[in-house]
């Protein structure tokens, strides 16, 4: 089992970096824009935390996106020390198409399956990720 979901990983990053070559955005963005887009602004140390990357490096990341118009620096207005990525419009727009292309792609692959076997299937992944998010809490 572990094996097949290494090779179903596999095939979605493989597919989704086909998805990406179509903009203008690095697989790293996209993630970056994920985070944003999934859980809202956010500083870059939490960004660098969410991805695992060095301050620096999410640094360089956001100063591209930002040249690119997708995200922007906005002072927090609590504390004018910090400072938070914002998602901008175009930002979501890129994320809500690449998105879209996924689920599209994943529908494709699904076309075969009953509807029943959809739903058993997805039911049966939420509960293995609910388990794992559990596990790494204890």
């Amino acid at each position: 089992m572990e094996k097949e979901l290494r090779y179903i990983a596999d095939i979605i990053k493989q597919q989704g970096r086909r998805i990406l070559s179509n903009y203008t955005i690095t697989p790293p963005q996209f993630i970056a824009l994920q985070w944003l887009f999934e859980h809202g602004d956010m500083t870059i140390g939490d960004l660098s935390n969410k991805m695992y990357l060095a301050f620096s490096t999410t640094t360089d990341l956001v100063d591209r996106m930002e040249s690119n118009n997708l995200v922007k620096r906005v002072r927090d207005q609590q504390d004018r020390r910090v400072v938070r990525i914002n998602l901008l419009s175009e930002g979501e727009r890129v994320i809500e198409e690449v998105i879209d292309k996924r689920r599209e792609y994943l529908n494709s692959v699904l076309a075969n399956f009953e509807e029943k076997e959809v739903k058993e299937l997805s039911y049966l992944l939420i509960k293995l990720h609910e388990e794992m998010k559990e596990d790494l809490r204890d």
